[in-house]
């Protein structure tokens, strides 16, 4: 079946142009200058007049239905790939988990298990390795050659649990060095802040605000610092920071790039747009709706600024959400009492493309760099493209009709999201995704979802597109 998208204005990586698109079955196939497609019977038409025509949203960085803290991620692949289609993101990348002492692949195929038969956006895994030893080393190899997952995530967080110190890290480098693989960073001092952590309690420091005042920048920026000097001595191992959300990481970052090294970083929009003092400092116990690591940070400081200038200069690459929704009933109140036993996570997966829309109408972002952050970038970064993440012919047909004119109100009554609460809860946003297409299928149209559990599909991924 072919589908004419008449009217619109297609927004890529270069600018913003009118436009018709022409779709047969999966497949954009062409791209005509107003009125020139085919005429007469034949394609379906969309009637895209007035609208923004963008590439699905690819969302790089999503934590489905993971354990941690004693309890899940409250969204399945189910609830979470249908939240994200509605919010106009066509593909998530997840990350299957590796425990320490357990077996690399064991830990993808139970991903597989999970996210098989139950997404409705297409799917793809970064793999997180909790124990660096030589196994886990040729399970890499293994993994960029024949699973199509060609990124590692390493923490300096979480002692205990998913923690490599620096030799551990160094190894897993130089192997990604050698097969071409990305390694993800969660980057903060993770012994340091265990003993910030220990000392708070024991002052009887118990609220959500202490877990932001725990885990001080300075510490995030000593962690990526660290990183990139160790990637470095790895030959320039490929190195992208996850969810940065302090001013001197992102010195550090800049830093780096500023030589030409190989690091690359994302922030997430709670970074952009939420505050140490306004949502972890808020009354009782109700901050722990946004308990996250890293933190929020302080508004009397410059981070969110300074974030939004990395957007514009390209330090920060890539908007992900880190999507790990944790409701407050039975979840985040494991914490009453103790900030440090919260589950760590926030859901955003539904309005990514929203609120960084929102940094469009508030003049922060232009509207290509906007499809940049939120879908061709992400796509590049991780090898899925041109199959995802641009308007072109032989694309996969992942396309969002975006209305300017529309707006958005973001609550809990609304969201699909697998929550009880909301993050952003009353924020309105001058702007409205309108239409979602799925591989050349509407899987989403003016509210209503039409989309189906079990349509999205496995897409193993290539090589980094921006490696030197």
């Amino acid at each position: 079946m072919s589908i004419l998208i008449k009217g619109g204005t297609v927004i890529g990586p270069t600018g913003a142009q009118p436009a018709d698109v022409l779709v047969d079955g999966e497949t954009i196939v062409a791209i005509f200058a107003p009125g020139k497609g085919p005429e007469g019977p034949g394609p379906e038409v969309i009637d895209a007049t007035g609208k923004y025509v963008i590439p699905g949203a690819v969302d790089a960085h999503t934590h489905m239905e993971l354990p941690f803290g004693g309890t899940h991620a409250s969204d399945t692949f189910d609830t979470g790939t249908r939240a994200a289609a509605i919010g106009g993101t066509t593909t998530i990348i997840d990350f299957a988990v590796q425990r320490t002492g357990e077996v690399v692949q064991d830990g993808l195929a139970a991903w597989h298990g999970k996210a098989g038969g139950n997404c409705h956006i297409d799917y793809a895994f970064h793999m997180i390795l909790g124990g660096v030893d030589d196994d886990a080393l040729k399970a890499m190899d293994q993994l960029v050659a024949s699973e199509g997952i060609t990124s590692f995530k390493l923490f300096m967080a979480y002692p205990g649990v998913f923690y490599s110190d620096d030799g551990q890290i160094l190894r897993a480098m130089q192997k990604a060095r050698e097969n071409g693989a990305m390694i993800m960073m969660h980057a903060e001092n993770g012994p340091a802040i265990d003993v910030l952590v220990k000392q708070a309690l024991e002052r009887g420091e118990t609220d959500p605000i202490y877990h932001g005042l725990t885990r001080p920048q300075e510490l995030e920026a000593e962690a990526t610092s660290r990183a990139i000097w160790l990637a470095s001595v790895a030959a320039d191992c490929p190195l992208y920071i996850v969810h940065l959300s302090a001013s001197k990481a992102l010195e550090q970052v800049k830093a780096a790039r500023d030589l030409g090294r190989n690091v690359f970083a994302e922030t997430c929009p709670q970074y952009l747009y939420l505050t140490l003092e306004d949502q972890l400092g808020a009354p009782g116990f109700e901050g722990a709706k946004w308990v996250c690591s890293t933190p929020l940070r302080s508004k009397h400081e410059s981070h969110r600024a300074d974030l939004w200038q990395g957007l514009r200069t390209n330090d920060l690459s890539v908007v992900s959400t880190d999507h790990c929704p944790f409701c407050m009933k039975d979840q985040k109140e494991l914490g009453l009492g103790d900030f440090s036993k919260i589950p760590n996570g926030i859901g955003s997966v539904e309005h990514r493309v929203d609120l960084l829309y929102q940094g469009v109408v508030d003049g922060k972002l232009s509207l290509a760099r906007w499809v940049e952050t939120i879908a061709t970038t992400p796509a590049r970064m991780f090898g899925l493209y041109p199959k995802k993440g641009i308007i072109a012919p032989g694309s996969d047909a992942d396309i969002v009709l975006y209305d300017p004119n529309g707006r958005t109100r973001i609550s809990v009554e609304t969201h699909h999201m697998n929550m009880d609460h909301s993050a952003w809860e009353g924020w309105e946003i001058a702007g409205k995704v309108d239409t979602v297409m799925s591989r050349g299928e509407v899987i989403a149209s003016g509210g209503e979802y039409t989309g189906r559990k079990g349509r999205g599909k496995y897409v193993p991924r290539a090589l980094s597109e921006y490696l030197v």
